[in-house]
């Protein structure tokens, strides 16, 4: 797993401290674990930032099927190790590889994007944590995700444009998601890179923390939601992920379903059963407080 740099534990470190169990991801450039309920992923190859290697495009959605259908496991996290989330794809590769036919390269290109779709829409609640920078691909599979914390230093970077590309991986799409199209074409064109701060002013960003608690802020979070009720999140993550598609009149019904569905999950009565008995308790305390 990867270390501490300049004296702050990285994610991967602080889950083996926390009884983290690896995982063989069959490749240098990917690390991963379950700890607490949270299936953890690394893109693990820091001397490069992070970039994006061809090891990352079989190991990491594979992993990402595993976490999707083990009902263990309630929340993914993904980041980079090092100082950088990922800087995107690796423009040596890319120039050496060059080859075929533009249908072949856009087939191949997103087949390798499907990293961003399963992150996207996976039946879990999925986080990134951004330790530094996320650039082009890399800042894609970030807004793929449905959360996002980011150390203060962090930066948002489409760097597309700067080598003469349109993007990829999906970062078109959820820019204009997020932001709206006007926005979004002034981010993309603009070549600036978004600070931390302007990131969760934008809406792109949930949370930021200083570099030192990014850490333990991401992987308690995670935790957190990973503890919740994991059926009722999966429905409410199809839920939100509807409501950018269908009117209130398409979306309500299938809101509805989902809503008697979890009503009649162990989930949901187990819920009602701490419920009643934190109620309970508060009568109690109540009741001794008023003689």
């Amino acid at each position: 797993m990867t270390a501490s740099v300049n004296g702050t534990v990285g994610i991967a470190e602080l889950a083996a401290r926390r009884g983290g169990s690896v995982i063989d991801t069959g490749t240098d450039v990917v690390a991963a674990s379950v700890v607490d309920r949270v299936g953890l992923v690394v893109l693990n190859r820091p001397e490069r930032r992070n970039a994006l290697h061809p090891g990352m495009y079989e190991a990491v959605p594979r992993l990402l099927m595993e976490f999707a259908a083990d009902p263990e496991i309630g929340s993914v996290l993904i980041t980079g190790a090092g100082t950088t989330f990922c800087a995107g794809g690796d423009v040596r590769r890319k120039v050496e590889n060059a080859g075929g036919s533009i249908e072949e390269r856009a087939a191949g290109l997103t087949h390798n994007a499907r990293i961003s779709t399963l992150l996207h829409d996976m039946p879990k609640v999925t986080i990134a944590a951004l330790p530094g920078a996320a650039v082009g691909a890399g800042l894609s599979i970030a807004l793929a995700t449905d959360l996002r914390i980011a150390a203060s230093s962090a930066k948002l970077v489409a760097g597309w444009g700067d080598l003469g590309f349109s993007g990829d991986f999906g970062g078109t799409w959820f820019l204009t998601r997020l932001l709206g199209p006007s926005r979004a074409m002034e981010f993309l064109v603009s070549g600036e890179p978004m600070s931390a701060p302007q990131a969760q002013d934008w809406g792109l960003v949930n949370r930021v923390v200083s570099d030192a608690e990014l850490a333990e802020a991401a992987l308690d979070w995670a935790t957190a939601v990973a503890a919740g009720p994991r059926q009722a999140w999966a429905a409410t993550k199809g839920n939100v992920l509807r409501a950018a598609e269908m009117s209130l009149s398409e979306a309500l019904p299938l809101e509805s379903e989902q809503m008697v569905r979890s009503g009649m999950t162990d989930e949901h009565k187990a819920a009602v059963r701490a419920w009643m008995e934190r109620a309970q308790m508060d009568r109690a305390a109540r009741s001794r407080e008023g003689r």
